[in-house]
């Protein structure tokens, strides 16, 4: 029976959860209609199609990306018109989903290479516009934190850099099976206006990284490896990373490349 969630075997080592809610695929696949321009959309990880079913039904072009053989199966048998792409995500070249077009992304992610994912993201935001993502709760606490909170770290800098967040809303445990140990959430991640940074993209993640790596630190002394002399007594290496808004970590590496050069 199409769409029955009970026909492939969720594999542990895929961090397998599949969605069994209706109302939650529905609302998922609906934020689709919210996108303010769609070229194309891409679903990654469909498993056996609980939110595939909804999204095919939309007037976009749309794909699927699946690494787990026996859903690929599932899903050429019951959706033969379904462009399933046969790869490992976080190994694809995203520019051969869209002939390097934008597209809009969703997915029930896999919470074991959340960071891997939202690295994958930000290393191809000129190519994806939206992100509509279910993680684990706290990742995507994470990804929204602001400034002066314990969450606020690396990941949160480098997206709200390029992308605008909306929480969505929270998903039991009992909406999966099987369930997972935690709480889900579902995050709206919109492309904002900033196309690129006034800085060198490699300048921003190196302030960012080397910040948070020693959190615990000023930035005078986290930054140390890097920080020109002529710099180094400004008033906002005094403080610490979880201080700075995303404009002054771009600020610090203007300042950086300028004196450098």
């Amino acid at each position: 029976m199409k769409g029955n969630y009970k026909e492939v075997e969720a594999k542990k080592y895929l961090g397998q959860h599949f969605l069994k809610d209706e109302n939650v695929c529905k609302s998922i696949a609906n934020t689709v209609d919210d996108f303010e321009s769609v070229s194309k959309v891409v679903e990654v990880g469909p498993g056996m199609g609980a939110i595939t079913k909804y999204l095919i039904k939309k007037e976009h072009p749309f794909s699927v990306i699946e690494v787990d053989g026996e859903s690929i199966t599932y899903l050429r048998e019951n959706y033969p018109e379904l462009d399933v792409v046969d790869f490992n995500f976080l190994k694809l070249d995203l520019g051969t989903l869209n002939d390097n077009n934008p597209f809009s992304l969703i997915g029930n992610f896999p919470y074991f290479i959340s960071a891997q994912i939202l690295t994958k993201i930000f290393d191809n935001r000129s190519l994806v516009s939206d992100v509509v993502g279910m993680f684990q709760k706290e990742v995507v606490e994470k990804v929204m934190a602001k400034p002066g909170k314990k969450n606020y770290g690396i990941i949160s800098v480098l997206l709200q850099a390029f992308y605008d967040m909306e929480y969505l809303f929270t998903v039991d445990p009992k909406s999966f099976d099987p369930p997972p140990n935690v709480q889900s959430g579902v995050i709206k991640m919109t492309r904002n206006s900033v196309i690129e940074l006034p800085i060198e993209i490699g300048t921003f993640k190196q302030v960012v990284k080397l910040g948070f790596n020693q959190r615990r630190k000023t930035l005078r002394n986290s930054l140390k490896s890097i920080l020109p002399d002529e710099i180094r007594d400004e008033e906002i290496f005094s403080k610490r990373p979880e201080q700075l808004e995303v404009q002054e970590f771009i600020e610090i590496g203007i300042m950086i490349e300028k004196h450098r050069d």
